[in-house]
């Protein structure tokens, strides 16, 4: 799964306890540490630790610079608790809205391909949504892929391990309704420049795009008529610099093909379709 050149959201806080002696002391451990929301990441690791050596352990690591969602073991991801191993690419809240447009395109399909999958958080809401529907996700990560396939269980999902379309069944080719494929989009001399919770603790091959950001782009697009039944939708998140290329992308590979965007979460899903 693709990284944005920003920091992950973090899960919502519970509601407010509270300022407790212990409360107090979190609060000013992770504002020390240089935790813009201490307050608020204080709540969910005082409400997810099961002891107080738990606790002191979680604060430890989150003081030192470990992504929240790793140190919970979690991420809220459209309505659904996501488990996000340590080094685990964490899924964005932006990339709430490429689900959002899958759904809205294809509320009926029968098969979903969640490519890139990392935590298989995409997929694993697709299904939620959809309901009775064949959901596959795939990444070229092993531990990648065994976050997902605990993520799809609920769903009777599978993750397979592998290089993009390779790691798919053969009988998937041409019945697959949603592609999405939320691929490293991070132009590689960027990568340095992210924030040190994404460029120190999630995987480069979920951050580097290549030299321009769509070296993976450019390859899903090309494989995607193969594999999407006739009128299938491929979804894939960009920044806004390079949807033009991107855009460009998929119709060489002979899709119609549309820009959606969020000002709000600042999102943009490149949308292409199987004529």
């Amino acid at each position: 799964m693709a990284a944005p050149p920003s920091a992950s959201s973090s899960p919502s806080p519970a509601a407010p306890g509270p300022v407790t002696p212990e409360v107090a002391a979190v609060v000013s451990a992770l504002r020390s540490a240089g935790c813009v929301f201490a307050e608020e990441e204080a709540e969910l690791l005082l409400a997810t630790a099961r002891t107080p050596e738990e606790l002191t352990a979680m604060v430890d690591r989150r003081a030192a610079g470990l992504p929240l969602e790793h140190v919970l073991g979690w991420a809220e991801f459209h309505g659904l608790r996501i488990a996000v191993d340590p080094g685990v690419f964490v899924p964005r809240r932006r990339t709430e809205f490429l689900v959002d447009q899958a759904l809205a395109r294809a509320p009926h399909t029968p098969v979903v391909v969640d490519l890139c999958c990392g935590s298989g958080a995409l997929g694993a809401a697709l299904a939620a949504a959809l309901g009775a529907v064949e959901v596959h996700a795939a990444d070229i990560d092993p531990a990648a892929v065994r976050c997902a396939r605990r993520n799809l269980v609920p769903y009777g999902g599978l993750a397979h391990e592998g290089d993009l379309f390779d790691a798919l069944p053969a009988g998937l080719r041409g019945r697959v309704g949603i592609l999405t494929a939320n691929v490293p989009y991070v132009p590689s001399d960027e990568v340095a420049l992210l924030p040190p919770e994404a460029r120190d603790h999630e995987p480069k091959t979920a951050l580097d795009g290549g030299a321009d950001g769509l070296d993976v782009l450019r390859r899903v697009a090309a494989g995607a008529s193969e594999w999407l039944a006739p009128g299938g939708r491929l979804l894939t998140e960009t920044s806004e610099r390079q949807a033009p290329a991107a855009l460009a992308a998929f119709r060489d590979a002979g899709l119609t093909a549309r820009l959606a965007k969020s000002e709000e979460l600042y999102a943009h899903v490149v949308i292409g379709v199987r004529g």
